[in-house]
């Protein structure tokens, strides 16, 4: 059975056709290469993330991505959203993340939270193609294990 990832981007402009969303694409084509059957993203107004966010989680799949609102707008919502849904925080992948966009300044200003419930491990990227692409470096090597690990595959 093939396993499943989700990607949600909160994005207010992007979900009202102001302009197209590039960051969702960056994290659905890593999870496709990574080989989770991943469909195109789904696309949110910010005012609507924490609702998506409910639907998908319930779905249980392997691996959900998010992209935009995390930053500190009134209106970034999506790491609480996230972390709404998770048992477990993985900190150390929120810092590795941290260290990967160390290059960019203004990346100390955008939040993210990692973890897993018993069925899914979830991240918080931010709306830049730039963050996404620091994120999906990051899970490159961790994702398999950590899904191997919820699937109940966890051989030292």
């Amino acid at each position: 059975m093939a396993r499943r990832a989700v990607v949600v981007v909160a994005s207010t402009r992007a979900a009202a056709g102001i302009y197209e969303d590039r960051s969702g694409p960056i994290a659905v084509e890593f999870l496709r290469r990574m080989g989770f059957d991943t469909p195109d993203a789904l696309v949110v107004p910010d005012a609507e993330i924490a609702e998506a966010l409910d639907k998908v989680f319930a779905a249980q799949p392997s691996v959900i991505l998010t992209s935009g609102g995390t930053g500190i707008s009134p209106d970034d919502a999506t790491v609480e959203a996230v972390s709404a849904h998770l048992a477990r925080e993985l900190p150390g992948i929120a810092h590795a993340f941290y260290a990967a966009s160390a290059s960019v300044p203004t990346a100390a200003l955008s939040r993210t939270v990692a973890g897993v419930n018993a069925h899914t491990f979830a991240m918080a990227l931010p709306g830049s193609t730039g963050g996404v692409k620091d994120g999906c470096k990051v899970l490159e090597p961790l994702l398999p294990h950590i899904v191997d690990q919820l699937e109940g595959r966890h051989e030292h």
